[in-house]
C-alpha cells in the first residue's frame, strides 16, 4: 500500500513530535539527576580534604573525605523515624565550623559531651575522674608542656580571649566542666593539635557531620591544602605525581569512631 504525500508528511511531523518528546524526557531525567547530585552533595555528603595533621593516627593530612552531614541534624517528627539521626557521643569524629573562623571547617574527636569533667595529666586524658585508655592517640614529643600535658592550668600568654573565658568560666576543682550545648574536642595527635585546650568548646550548632570514608589520599604540604582553594603549584604536582603520591592503601578506608561510655 503505497502512502500519499499527506500521509507521508504526518508521518514525518508524527516521528518529529516523538523525537522532540524523547529529547524533552532525556533533558528531564538528566536535570532531576543533577538536581538530586547536588541536593545530595550539598545537604547529605560533604567533601572534605584534611588540612593538618592533628589527627594523625587515625586521619592524615591530604585525605580526602565524604562526610555525612545528616548525622547530626536535629530529627523532625516523622524524619526522626527514618533517618538514622543520633546524637554527638564521646569518642566520635566530627566535622565542625572553627568557632575563631566559621569560614574554616576542622576535624577533631568529641572527647566532652555536656557535663563531662575533663582534666589531662602529665598527657594521659581524664573523664569524669577516670583514666582513658586511648588506643588511637599519638604523641610524638618526650617532654611534658605545663598547659598542654597538665591541662586546665595557668594558660599561655597567646591564649586566644574565648579559651581565656573557658578557662575562667569553667573550671572547677582542677577540672573543666563541659556546659550545655557545648562540645570539648582534641585531636588524636595529642601533642600537635590546636584543639579545644587553645581556643575553647565546640558549639553544637558549628558541628556540620561526620566523616564516613576516605575516598581518596594523597601526599601534599598543609600550606596548599589549609584554605580550601586550588593552587597552581598544587595542580602541577599533581599533574606530576599523581599516581607516585596517592596512598592507594587508604582509598575507601571507612573511617570509624572509638565509642567511650
Amino acid at each position: 500500500m503505497r502512502c500519499t504525500s499527506r500521509q507521508v508528511a504526518a508521518r514525518r511531523k508524527t516521528c518529529g513530535a516523538l523525537s522532540l518528546f524523547g529529547l524533552a524526557g532525556s533533558i528531564s531525567e538528566w536535570s532531576v539527576t543533577i538536581l538530586i547530585l547536588l541536593f545530595g552533595t550539598t545537604t547529605i555528603v560533604q567533601a572534605f580534604v584534611v588540612p593538618s595533621g592533628s589527627m594523625e593516627g587515625t586521619l592524615m593530612t591530604g585525605d580526602h573525605l565524604f562526610v555525612d552531614k545528616l548525622a547530626y541534624s536535629p530529627a523532625g517528627p516523622v524524619s526522626g523515624r527514618v533517618l538514622p539521626y543520633q546524637p554527638v557521643r564521646r569518642g566520635d569524629i566530627i566535622v565542625f565550623r572553627y568557632p575563631l573562623d566559621l569560614k574554616q571547617n576542622y576535624v577533631k574527636r568529641a572527647m566532652g559531651v555536656p557535663g563531662d569533667r575533663i582534666r589531662i595529666v602529665n598527657k594521659k586524658l581524664w573523664l569524669n575522674g577516670k583514666p582513658l585508655e586511648e588506643p588511637y592517640t599519638r604523641h610524638i614529643t618526650e617532654y611534658a608542656d605545663s598547659y598542654r600535658d597538665y591541662f586546665p592550668s595557668a594558660p599561655p600568654p597567646h591564649l586566644p580571649v574565648r579559651a581565656r573565658e573557658m578557662l575562667e568560666r569553667n573550671v572547677r576543682d582542677g577540672e573543666l566542666i563541659v556546659p550545655p550545648d557545648n562540645y570539648f574536642a582534641l585531636g588524636d595527635n595529642r601533642d600537635n593539635s590546636e584543639d579545644s585546650r587553645y581556643w575553647g568548646f565546640v558549639p553544637r550548632e558549628n558541628i556540620t557531620g561526620k566523616p564516613l570514608i576516605v575516598w581518596w589520599s594523597y601526599d601534599a604540604p598543609t600550606e596548599r591544602l589549609a584554605d580550601g582553594n586550588i593552587r597552581l603549584d598544587h595542580l602541577a604536582d599533581l599533574a606530576q605525581n599523581l599516581f607516585v603520591k596517592t596512598r592507594w592503601e587508604r582509598t575507601f578506608r571507612l573511617v570509624r569512631s572509638y565509642p567511650i561510655d
